[in-house]
């Protein structure tokens, strides 16, 4: 069985800047060599193109005008999502048709020496060993990788499928408001493959859901205390990740390491905090958090002398999962204003009670995370505060509940919290034919039992389902790691076991009944 297929593959340029482009294939010539070369010259071409979530003008018309220089049949919907129809090979047409489906946004994360705009630019790759990598960035492999496998069969001439339906959906990681938008009817389907999963040693059959906890408010703010010194607090160099695939690793977040700090600090100090800018994205870990904090001239020595242990402390707590672990403080210019005692006393007492990983495992599925909660994101500046959360769950009741219970803390301070972006969860079938199939196939190719599992990402299937009730639903992909950060990584030889088995599915499914 051959599982490294190549096919021409020219470069789509559409509507985007042509000398930024031309830039981007020379500085990843290296990918576009890579084996198989369809696949990976599509993921070159994509990622030319910014694609940031709610940002996806640029790869809408790239992919549009993809399908079109095809002569395949392509739509854009009301969303924005965009739908590729290609007829099965000779001698396949009765077959059941398939649609392979992915989403174009990309999580946009970068290290914070890293100069480099989303909005504008293409990702600079590069290979290391086995693997391909970005500079400072994330990578994009999710899901530019499953978007690129299916382009690739899209183009193809010479590869055995049935008729296919190409779904590419968009906001994917800020909302799934593209799947949310998707209608019924649009699709004719009865299998669907998504190409979102990122290990190849995992069938994934079921899904989390999610709700966004959102929490606002205002502050009075008072005058920073005379004789006193101004710092720059920083937590930095944590491993971060994907906040459902990663949640259950004990990786440290920089929201309740950097508030743990202030709190203590608070309380045996006497500190005052000016502002905090912490954390990042709904759906990655954070890495990075920030204050700026304002200490009495007379207990600025300790408070130095003190971070030094507390420093050690945390490194010593997190050396396992987070060995770059570092605690940096630096003298600032001074602070007009600090937070008011009492304020700054229920906020950072507020943070430190929300929960933040793992709240229950799953009683019927070994190793699942079932419901989960990752602290994303703090702001307090400028008289108003915004914290954000993104709570997983694969039973829906208790994911609310968990949200719920992180709402009350909240409230019990005065802020005005709110649930929304709510999307279900994907129940598991494990008896539907596809998984049958598909765990046939990987036996017989790979020598071991298929792994089927469920997973605490949120994909999108549970809300495609919605609307396609009777479709079957199976998801799969190549090794990827470090996703939403910018050690996001893909693994070469995962890819070509991953283009392959997916080719030799495409060859086996089965006639339509």
């Amino acid at each position: 069985m051959i599982w490294v297929m190549a096919s021409p593959a020219g470069l789509i340029y559409c509507a985007y800047n042509l000398e930024q482009t031309v830039q981007d294939n020379i500085m990843n010539a290296d990918i576009r060599n890579l084996e198989p070369r369809a696949m990976w010259t599509r993921f070159a071409d994509l990622n030319a193109i910014p694609r940031p979530s709610k940002k996806e003008e640029r790869v809408i018309a790239f992919m549009k005008e993809f399908g079109e220089s095809l002569g395949l049949e392509t739509l854009v919907d009301e969303a924005g999502n965009v739908i590729i129809k290609k007829p099965a090979t000779a001698g396949m047409e009765d077959r059941a048709t398939v649609v392979m489906q992915g989403h174009l946004d990309m999580v946009c994360q970068k290290n914070e020496d890293t100069d480099f705009d989303f909005d504008n630019q293409g990702i600079d790759m590069y290979v290391e060993d086995d693997w391909v990598k970005a500079r400072g960035t994330t990578l994009g492999a999710d899901n530019g990788i499953g978007v690129a496998t299916a382009m690739a069969i899209l183009a193809s001439d010479d590869l055995e499928h049935p008729p296919i339906e190409a779904l590419f959906t968009i906001d994917e990681e800020t909302g799934m408001t593209g799947a949310m938008a998707l209608k019924g009817g649009v699709l004719d389907a009865d299998i669907m493959l998504n190409l979102d999963s990122e290990d190849d040693s995992e069938i994934t059959i079921g899904c989390a859901g999610g709700v966004d906890v959102t929490v606002t408010g205002q502050f009075e703010s008072a005058p920073a205390p005379a004789e006193a010194r101004t710092y720059h607090l920083a937590v930095k160099g944590l491993s971060g990740g994907h906040s459902g695939m990663d949640i259950h690793l004990g990786r440290g977040n920089a929201n309740k390491l950097l508030n743990r700090i202030l709190l203590e600090a608070t309380e045996s100090l006497g500190i005052r905090v000016a502002q905090i800018e912490s954390g990042g994205l709904r759906n990655a870990i954070p890495r990075e958090g920030a204050a700026t904090v304002v200490v009495d001239s007379e207990n600025a020595s300790s408070f130095e002398k003190w971070l030094e242990g507390i420093e050690s402390e945390l490194q010593n707590e997190y050396t396992s999962t987070d060995p770059h672990l570092v605690v940096l403080l630096d003298r600032t210019e001074d602070a007009g204003t600090v937070f008011q005692p009492a304020f700054q006393s229920s906020l950072l007492r507020a943070i430190a009670a929300c929960p933040n990983g793992i709240h229950r495992m799953s009683p019927d599925i070994d190793d699942l995370v079932q419901t989960s909660n990752n602290l994303a994101s703090i702001s307090a500046k400028d008289g108003s505060y915004r914290i954000l959360c993104l709570t997983r769950g694969s039973v829906d009741s208790e994911k609310i509940a968990h949200a719920n219970s992180i709402r009350a803390g909240f409230e019990l301070i005065g802020a005005e919290v709110t649930l929304s972006g709510e999307y279900p969860g994907w129940a598991p079938r494990p008896d539907a034919p596809i998984v049958k199939l598909m765990g046939k196939l990987y036996e017989e190719c790979f020598g071991e039992k298929a792994p089927v599992m469920a997973c605490h990402a949120g994909l999108e299937c549970g809300i495609l389902g919605t609307n396609y009730p009777d479709m079957q639903m199976i998801s799969f992909g190549p090794n990827i790691r470090g996703a939403h950060s910018p050690d996001e990584k893909v693994q070469i030889s995962s890819v070509q076991k991953f283009w392959g088995y997916l080719l030799e599915t495409l060859k086996r499914i089965p006639a339509k009944h």
